[in-house]
């Protein structure tokens, strides 16, 4: 492997890191630009900003990736290819085929839970 691919697997491996720094800062900076100001909360410190960031996304944006998905669905390419399947079912397959496809997808955790 050559310098040049070295550097971009370099930068490859650096960049969401910087990033996440990045955002970190920029969250504590608008906390502390205009949150005081607003609601009248105390300024916070770059580990606290670094908190929150990581606490929001636990609580708002979950996991994704097979941790965190519900397994339904999945992306363009896969629906594109359930659905040619389903062109070659007959209409029992189809039907058969439908209900397997809710009862895996329906309801939430909570719905579960309740039944």
């Amino acid at each position: 492997m050559n310098t040049k691919h070295k550097k971009r697997w370099g930068l490859l491996i650096l960049c969401p890191p910087l990033i996440f720094l990045a955002v970190t800062w920029v969250v504590m900076w608008l906390w502390n630009t205009l949150l005081p100001e607003i609601v009248g909360v105390k300024e916070i410190n770059y580990w606290q900003a670094m908190g929150i960031l990581v606490l929001s996304k636990i609580l708002f944006g979950g996991f994704h990736g097979r941790f965190g998905r519900n397994n339904c669905g999945g992306g363009f390419r896969e629906r594109r290819q359930m659905m040619e399947k389903m062109g070659n079912f007959s209409s029992e397959e189809r039907e058969k085929f439908r209900e397997m496809w809710k009862q895996k997808c329906s309801g939430n955790f909570f719905q579960k839970n309740n039944e």
